[in-house]
């Protein structure tokens, strides 16, 4: 085994520190682009590698909050650091379940959720060096890291001298949430080493033009949204949940601009609350317009409409939407409540059309994806009635003051009907809208 990698051209000098602790216990916070993840799967395969030299077992444990998003972040992650060393051909990638093995000695990368704790505590792994948890802050709170450690410290390598423990993420914008609280509780302990990073610290050139370009774009429009994306702060939440400065009011539909796409969302209430459906358009430039809305509420209404109802209105309105704008939805999203299922066993039934149910994640992330959409500027809508009322909505949508102080705040459910489903619309296509990779 020779690996081939110049640690000293792959690690930011920022990070040094971290390459040469002894301290059991790393917190890693930092912005965007900080390239704290990266170091960590560098170091990780460094420290296995040292074992595998030897002929000897050793095993690294990874842990996502929700085991769902593993494939596409830590599981990648790993292999490219392996790549990175050059030794990639030496190890087999499995995914049921994932697991990273080296071919002759058998050491090995197993990946886990949180969300599946008892196979996750039932997992007897032995021989384990080092515990990394990716996106701590999805995490409940620091009692999930403490059912864990326990286990994997019984467990430790007998030639260690210590399991090492990993924690990376994106510091929440709200002071009071709990991982951030947690945090300066650790700071300065024996045996913690608290790093906070950012793209600033880049002295090896891998933040590229593009993404100094994207950088300055948000900072420009949304200097908040900016420190807390980039620089890793926890700069508030204030009361106001959107930046109106930046829903962009267009007269019509740019004539040197074509569309690419077009995407439907809704939300149903039905009988209960109001029930609306958006159309979106992609240009060619990135652009995202909000189109047309339809919205229904029966608040004051005698006879209320049922799902068959609705499930007229919206097939009229939908293919009303396709005849103007040329074109099919790319996706129709919605939520997964019980009543939307309901809505969409009767589109079923009548038209053979479906919508997709979105998977929804924590309320606060469903909002930072909104803001970060708005924060590069790209986010539009024409100013025509029928989109009134989704103006209206995001101009009044709020955090409850009673809860902002804390480490969970809520929104204020009323009125938040087309603010809803512009959070399925964004979550459900955030790589056509260049807001994941």
């Amino acid at each position: 085994m020779t690996p081939t990698i110049n640690i000293q051209k792959e690690v930011q000098p920022h990070f040094k520190r971290i390459w040469q602790t002894d301290c059991p216990y790393i917190l890693m916070c930092g912005g965007r682009n900080s390239f704290k993840s990266s170091t960590i799967a560098l170091k990780l395969v460094m420290m296995m590698t040292s074992y595998i030299i030897n002929d000897d077992v050793a095993n690294v444990v990874v842990i996502r909050k929700v085991a769902n998003t593993i494939a596409d972040s830590v599981f990648q992650k790993i292999q490219w650091a392996l790549r990175k060393f050059g030794i990639i051909s030496q190890f087999n990638a499995k995914s049921h379940p994932y697991k990273i093995v080296h071919k002759r000695t058998g050491c090995a990368f197993h990946f886990y959720g949180q969300d599946d704790f008892q196979k996750l505590k039932s997992n007897d792994i032995n021989n384990v060096i080092a515990v990394w948890y990716e996106e701590a802050a999805e995490f409940k709170d620091a009692e999930e890291f403490d059912q864990t450690n326990s286990t994997f410290i019984r467990q430790k390598h007998p030639k260690a001298k210590q399991v090492k423990f990993f924690w990376s993420w994106n510091p929440p914008r709200n002071p009071y949430e709990w991982i951030n609280e947690w945090t300066e509780k650790q700071r300065g302990k024996k045996g913690w080493l608290v790093d906070k990073s950012s793209y600033l610290d880049d002295e090896l050139g891998f933040v590229n033009d593009q993404m100094l370009i994207e950088i300055n774009n948000i900072k420009e429009s949304d200097y908040d949204y900016y420190r807390y994306l980039y620089l890793g702060e926890a700069v508030g939440l204030g009361t106001n949940i959107y930046n109106m400065n930046l829903f962009h009011p267009l007269d019509a539909f740019p004539d040197d601009e074509y569309l690419m796409n077009i995407y439907f969302s809704q939300d149903s209430g039905q009988q209960t609350s109001a029930t609306t459906e958006s159309c979106y358009g992609l240009t060619n430039t990135g652009k995202v317009i909000l189109l047309n809305t339809y919205y229904y509420s029966p608040v004051g209404k005698v006879n209320k409409k049922a799902p068959s109802d609705f499930a007229e209105d919206l097939h009229k309105v939908e293919h009303e939407w396709i005849e103007k704008w040329g074109m099919e939805p790319w996706k129709k999203s919605a939520d997964s409540a019980t009543s939307d299922f309901a809505l969409d066993h009767e589109m079923i039934k009548r038209y053979n059309e479906r919508y997709h149910h979105v998977k929804k994640v924590d309320k606060m992330q469903m909002i930072d994806n909104v803001q970060h959409l708005l924060a590069t500027g790209r986010f539009y809508y024409l100013d025509i009635p029928e989109n009134e009322i989704f103006i209206k909505q995001h101009q009044k949508y709020q955090w409850d003051e009673k809860t902002v102080n804390t480490d969970d705040p809520k929104v204020i459910k009323v009125d938040d009907h087309t603010c809803d489903q512009f959070q399925y619309f964004v979550l459900d296509n955030l790589r056509d809208l260049d807001l994941k990779w």
